[in-house]
């Protein structure tokens, strides 16, 4: 299944432009399988998204973009967010105690929300988002190559802020997540690939390929 795990929608990121509604429409026209929504500091819309995924039968799991000190994660399975800003040990350590797991985001943008090679000292390091949607491709592929090097889950997210962002890449997971928890433990057994929409269809990245969904044939990465 392919999910869009990093969106924004606007009632609780005050940068966004879109509606819940929105993104879980452009998701299921695209394709999508369903989405992590991980608003700014918050995971307020926790009530909304799963009535929402109850009344259309569309996954949607909810997180968090927590900025840290050393720079942005996303978390999921953690209750009650820090209400200051923390170390990213110590949002690793608070993740890991409520039995949730933490993503370092966009490892390598340049705006300083980006930890990059500080992630080779975290502890516990369960999943990197390779594939940003706002991020320029060359500090994906960055931040690829350090997943790899780490041999931890690879993720890819739109970071979507607007509707045409929605989808522009997404990740990988096996059929048996079905919610949050499902989630939590399919990052942590490392089972999460990038994905990249393109042409119609998702591209999903195996090691220093990718293989279409579609066609099920295998190509050389090229981008």
């Amino acid at each position: 299944m392919l999910i869009d795990t990093h969106l924004h929608e606007k009632k609780f990121s005050g940068d966004s432009f879109i509606s819940l509604e929105m993104i879980v429409k452009k998701a299921g026209e695209l394709g999508l399988d369903g989405i992590c929504i991980t608003d700014h500091e918050s995971d307020a819309i926790r009530a909304e998204a799963a009535a929402l995924s109850q009344k259309t039968g569309f996954l949607i799991i909810t997180g968090a973009e927590v900025l840290t000190l050393e720079g942005d994660m996303t978390v999921f399975g953690l209750d009650r967010l820090p209400e200051k800003t923390v170390h990213a040990r110590e949002l690793v350590w608070m993740t890991e105690a409520a039995g949730g797991v933490a993503i370092c985001s966009h490892p390598y943008r340049q705006n300083n929300r980006g930890m990059g090679d500080f992630i080779r000292d975290l502890p516990l390091v369960r999943g990197i988002e390779a594939f940003n949607g706002s991020t320029p491709q060359h500090h994906n592929l960055k931040a690829y190559e350090l997943s790899l090097e780490l041999n931890v889950a690879a993720l890819g997210g739109s970071d979507a802020h607007v509707i045409d962002q929605v989808g522009k890449f997404a990740t990988w997971m096996p059929d048996w997540v079905r919610d949050e928890s499902s989630f939590i433990q399919a990052v942590k057994k490392g089972l999460a690939l990038p994905a990249a929409y393109k042409d119609g269809s998702y591209e999903v990245y195996r090691n220093n390929l990718y293989y279409n969904e579609t066609s099920s044939i295998t190509y050389s990465l090229s981008i």
